[in-house]
């Protein structure tokens, strides 16, 4: 259940996306990063009382009046002076007086390492960038080394601690995310897995990995001096890797990596008792990141394109496709089609969205001012070729990835739209927050399919605090579904209407105001709940209630991920008859990519798309009807 409360990216709605990120300062600053993070807070423990209150509100609109006693009499017992819930939260506030942050270790723990479904679909979100248009594999080629040139200057600044630090309401916030998602990987463990960060050892990896017809390649970025290699270059050893690389019939050992994680960590074990596959296993976790070269897509209409390119982005397609060009553990890969298509899938465990977006939004400028420069070429090395000896074993676990991953595939519906009617100058004309207002056209989308509210998840950025990560924003409140009743209530006024949608969209500040300054509920009750495992005490009543099972059960699992990119990122809903929403508002328009599992007759991600359409206009509408609507 832990699981599913993580695997979305953070909240960066109030942070400006930047354009090119600009470094502090050209030279190395040794030690700024560590002054930096000793400078900020550390996350909060919430008082008890008003954590526990706060679940009440937050039960209200999702549960029913009979539930509502029976948790509240619970909820009571729990608050009991010298009861449960004093001790656990004395236990709480003493680990926070103990550790960096109270929480970091446990979230990943229980959010991210111990959680065993496939990070395929389930856990890893996807980035669709705007279409290409390459008239040929040189054109891809091209694309690609630009990108890895723009990657390595942004890995520059980090290599440097020349990063700018990122500011919130006026607080710096956390980097350490940053430091993080390049040269690092997730591996595999029979009950629970680990992530490696290589570029901390006293040997920071100097290669990438190149993977094109299932084949890996180790690519050398750098040259003997230390200076990264020219776009020309990078360009000349991808035409080596493509050519080297031509015959498809090489078994798509990636796809391994998208297996269950139980079964992947003793497939895994069983693949690296081979010393040669060990070291190509190695070769490919401790590189930077990886670059995918994948085969053209099956062609589609131009407006089912963006959605087939989420999907690619996040499972590549199927075993017949590009699903075994991946590695699925590796926290950056790259994805570059053929036919223009192009996008990245990040392993979520490391970081949250904003630091990924920041990269990309880097890339894209980057990669506008870089030319192909004609540099006086030096013969550089053959890229190597990373070998696999396939056993009888292993090739059983292949063919039972691609049965998996097929039968995933299948499941998944995505849907990407761009809502062009209008972006974030439409609420902010009206002095509302724009994602608060997004979040409330989603609940009048869900509420008009299904005539009830759900537990809604938007994730927070816990960045002002010392290693913070992420909150829940509870989108659905006793104001939300105020609004959203009123909406189709012919006996309701446009007056009230529109103050009831100022309400809504209040409330929703409030709790993101709450959330960013570690005040909301969701990783305090967390806490207390893991404290009470760790204490050995028997587990109070009040986690044991159904109300808490509904809480957690996000049929709405939504994200506001803004880029100064076109781009979108998507990802999984995080149960089998939920949605995954993510959406990046720009000034006139605002993408969305919508998921749903097909093996769930109630979920559809098409009809939640074009509900969600129908909800923005009519809201926008309202608005411009009512005279009074600007405050």
């Amino acid at each position: 259940m832990l699981g599913v409360l993580a695997r979305i990216t953070a909240k960066s709605a109030i942070m400006k996306p930047s354009s090119l990120v600009k470094p502090v300062s050209v030279t190395k600053l040794v030690g700024r990063y560590l002054v930096h993070q000793e400078g900020l807070p550390k996350l909060p423990v919430p008082p008890l009382r008003q954590t526990c209150e706060r679940y009440l509100a937050v039960l209200e609109p999702i549960i029913s009046e009979e539930e509502m006693v029976h948790t509240r009499e619970l909820m009571d017992e729990f608050l009991r002076p010298g009861g449960v819930g004093e001790r656990l939260q004395k236990s709480l506030e003493r680990r926070a007086r103990k550790t960096e942050n109270w929480l970091s270790d446990w979230w990943m723990q229980s959010a991210y390492l111990e959680f065993r479904m496939p990070v395929v679909v389930h856990s890893s979100p996807g980035v669709v960038l705007p279409r290409l248009e390459f008239h040929d594999r040189q054109g891809q080629m091209r694309f690609a080394a630009k990108l890895i040139t723009g990657v390595l200057d942004f890995k520059t600044m980090i290599d440097n601690e020349t990063l700018p630090v990122e500011y919130l309401g006026g607080k710096p916030l956390c980097m350490n995310q940053y430091y993080q998602i390049l040269s690092s990987c997730r591996i595999p463990g029979p009950k629970r897995d680990t992530v490696v960060n290589h570029a901390m050892g006293k040997m920071p990896p100097t290669h990438i990995t190149v993977v094109h017809n299932f084949q890996f390649f180790v690519l050398d970025v750098y040259n003997s001096d230390g200076s990264p290699l020219t776009v020309d270059q990078i360009y000349m050893q991808l035409e080596k890797i493509w050519n080297s690389s031509l015959q498809t019939n090489k078994e798509p050992v990636g796809i391994l990596t998208s297996q269950h994680r139980n079964t992947w960590g003793k497939a895994y074990n069983n693949l690296i008792k081979d010393k040669v596959n060990k070291e190509s296993v190695r070769a490919i976790q401790k590189s930077i990141f990886t670059v995918c070269l994948d085969a053209p897509m099956p062609r589609v209409s131009d407006e089912l394109y963006r959605s087939r390119v989420a999907a690619q982005m996040l499972h590549g397609g199927g075993s017949r496709w590009n699903s075994g060009n991946r590695w699925f553990d590796k926290t950056l890969q790259f994805i570059i089609g053929e036919d223009g298509s192009c996008g990245l899938i990040y392993e979520h465990a490391p970081a949250e969205g904003p630091p990924i977006v920041a990269l990309v939004d880097h890339v894209v400028e980057y990669m506008k001012k870089s030319e192909m420069v004609r540099s006086p070429m030096l013969p550089l090395p053959m890229p190597q070729k990373l070998r696999f000896n396939i056993t009888p074993e292993i090739k059983k676990d292949i063919e039972k990835a691609k049965q998996n991953m097929n039968i995933m595939v299948h499941d998944l519906d995505v849907k990407v739209i761009v809502f062009n009617h209008y972006g974030k100058n439409v609420p902010k004309s009206y002095k509302m927050s724009p994602d608060a207002f997004i979040q409330m056209a989603l609940q009048l989308a869900y509420f008009r399919m299904y005539h009830h509210c759900c537990s809604t998840y938007e994730s927070a950025s816990l960045r002002m605090f010392k290693l913070g990560r992420t909150d829940t924003i509870r989108s659905t409140s006793i104001d939300s579904l105020r609004f959203v009743q009123a909406m189709d209530d012919p006996s309701k006024q446009n007056t009230e209407k529109v103050a009831l949608l100022h309400k809504a969209v209040g409330a929703h500040r409030a709790y993101t105001d709450m959330a960013i300054h570690g005040q909301a509920i969701d990783r305090h009750l967390l806490g207390l709940k893991l404290q009470g495992i760790e204490d050995l005490t028997s587990m109070p009543d009040i986690f044991m209630d159904t109300a808490y099972a509904v809480a957690l059960h996000y049929n709405l699992s939504t994200s506001q991920v803004p880029a100064k990119t076109d781009c979108v990122m998507c990802f999984g809903p995080v149960v089998p008859d939920g949605y995954g929403v993510c959406y990046n508002p720009m000034e006139e328009h605002i993408n969305f990519a919508v998921s749903a599992f097909n093996s769930c007759a109630e979920t559809n991600a098409t009809k939640l798309a074009h509900a969600l359409e129908e909800a923005l206009v009519e809201m926008r509408d309202l608005l411009e009807q009512t005279p009074q609507a600007k405050l």
